[in-house]
């Protein structure tokens, strides 16, 4: 039988055709294969290696997410126990499959990640930020209502980020709102960047005219950008939900509860529970990738005896509803869906 080195290479060897049938929403560009993300989106995020010494091999430059074609398999068909991606990758192959044999599964997304190179460059950008108030950044947020955002550790400024176009190659920088990616002990695992104009938009200050103006680096999954967030304490009340602007529009109305931006539905569906937590509220994103991040975080947070609840917004996020509705009635759009004694505890009265 194959090992996991052995299928990995078979499928290299055709990495195209993997490409075609796995990511089918993507397009070829050059040597590079490209698309939105595992989840097979549009978009240009998720690079695959097609030719040379790393044919097969892939990075999506918006989540930090990278592996071979085996992760790609196992990602994009949303399998955990490595006998299923053997066999998905064997039946792709064409190959004999192999005697049943008895295997306990495991959650990989509990498992504990490993320290990857790409983690400590992440640590050591945000060692070249600066404090986040009064800054480009600061502004952006401003400019989406977000008005206390420089409270938050977690959130920095780099006035100088580089940037690399993934189609053509072409490097340059931009100014960044960089926000730390931490795990629930508070150990720094990844960053994410929002690249920012350096002029003025119409309507303020708003992000760099690239294709992907949002790059995450390190380990993301199973962790996420936290904020109000005890150090190795219970949690037993928090929130999550994928972006970054959605997610602080709540911290603004619900300051005392912990919350966590995940960035993408996959690792939304992905994040690792605290300590003693007991409810989750998820903030809801309508478009289909949203939907499958809800779906993969209920399910796993009932199976962990945790009620998940869903927070939905009345426009097409909650920072629509901060920026357009007013936080008035933000606060009472959510006291309609919290928990009697949560939205007591974290609600303005």
């Amino acid at each position: 039988m194959l090992s996991a080195c052995d299928l990995a290479d078979r499928l290299a060897q055709d990495a195209e055709a993997v490409c075609r049938h796995y990511l089918s929403a993507g397009r070829r560009a050059g040597n590079y294969w490209l698309v939105g993300d595992v989840g097979n989106t549009e978009g240009r995020s998720l690079y695959v290696h097609l030719t040379g010494p790393r044919a097969g091999r892939w990075a999506d430059a918006a989540t930090g997410q990278f592996g071979d074609l085996l992760d790609l398999v196992r990602e994009s068909c949303r399998l955990v126990d490595f006998r299923d991606v053997a066999e998905e990758a064997r039946h792709f192959l064409s190959l004999p499959q192999p005697e049943p044999i008895s295997s306990r599964r495991s959650d990989a997304s509990d498992a504990a990640p490993v320290e990857r190179p790409a983690a400590e460059r992440a640590r050591r950008l945000l060692r070249m930020t600066q404090p986040l108030a009064g800054t480009l950044a600061d502004g952006y947020l401003r400019e989406r209502a977000i008005l206390r955002a420089s409270i938050h550790a977690a959130l920095r400024f780099h006035p100088s980020c580089y940037y690399r176009d993934l189609a053509t190659g072409l490097t340059s920088s931009y100014p960044a709102l960089v926000a730390a990616v931490t795990d629930h002990a508070g150990a720094i695992t990844g960053v994410h960047r929002t690249y920012l104009a350096t002029g003025l938009d119409p309507g303020g200050v708003g992000k760099a005219k690239v294709d992907d103006p949002r790059r995450a680096l390190g380990r993301l999954l199973g962790n996420g950008v936290r904020f109000g967030f005890p150090v190795d304490e219970p949690v037993p009340v928090m929130a999550a939900g994928e972006g970054l602007e959605t997610m602080l529009s709540l911290v603004a109305i619900m300051s005392g509860m912990p919350t966590v931006a995940a960035m993408t539905a996959n690792h939304l569906a992905a994040f690792r529970f605290p300590p003693g937590c007991l409810r989750i509220y998820i903030a809801a994103d309508a478009d289909a990738a949203g939907r499958r991040g809800i779906e993969g975080l209920s399910r796993r947070a009932q199976e962990r005896g945790i009620l998940p609840l869903v927070l939905s917004p009345e426009l097409g996020d909650f920072n629509e509803d901060l920026r357009w509705l007013g936080p008035d009635r933000l606060t009472a759009s959510l006291r309609a869906q919290l928990v009697p004694e949560d939205a007591i505890a974290f609600l303005p009265a």
